[in-house]
């Protein structure tokens, strides 16, 4: 009963005490779309992981790493972190910096033939997605 008891205090207490150092989370839309992207990021993850073995056992010559800038459209805070934990949960890829105005994101990443075209995947693949998913307003 005292475990219990417990429980449900810290239960109650933690989320009161630390309510000011949380975001808010914006409303979601499109709640099968989440479950969509949820499962396209993962299926992500695997390719990654699989393109990121190749390139290290591979010759080292053939790697171009490079940071790049992302301009960005979102201007929530919960949905530019969760953007940002992808491109970092994503081998290959990492989210360094988000800009102070948080209108680029800085992104390394491993091997990247052509930038542009690494800007517009990252915007597609997941930003977008993200704008569509959540009550946010691009800028």
């Amino acid at each position: 009963f005292g475990h219990l008891l417990l429980g449900l205090f810290l239960g109650w207490g933690i989320p009161l005490l630390v309510r000011g150092f949380l975001i808010e989370v914006p409303t979601i839309r499109k709640p099968l779309k989440l479950c969509l992207f949820t499962l396209k990021v993962l299926y992500d993850i695997v390719i990654a992981n699989m393109q990121v073995a190749k390139l290290v056992l591979g010759p080292k010559k053939n790697l171009r790493p490079a940071f790049i800038e992302v301009p960005m459209a979102i201007e929530n805070e919960f949905a530019l972190a969760t953007l940002a934990s992808i491109i970092s949960l994503t081998p290959g890829t990492v989210s360094a910096c988000l800009s102070p105005d948080r209108r680029m994101l800085m992104v390394h990443a491993l091997d990247v033939p052509d930038i542009d075209a690494l800007i517009a995947d990252v915007k597609r693949n997941y930003e977008a997605p993200l704008l569509e998913i959540f009550e946010c307003s691009p800028t």
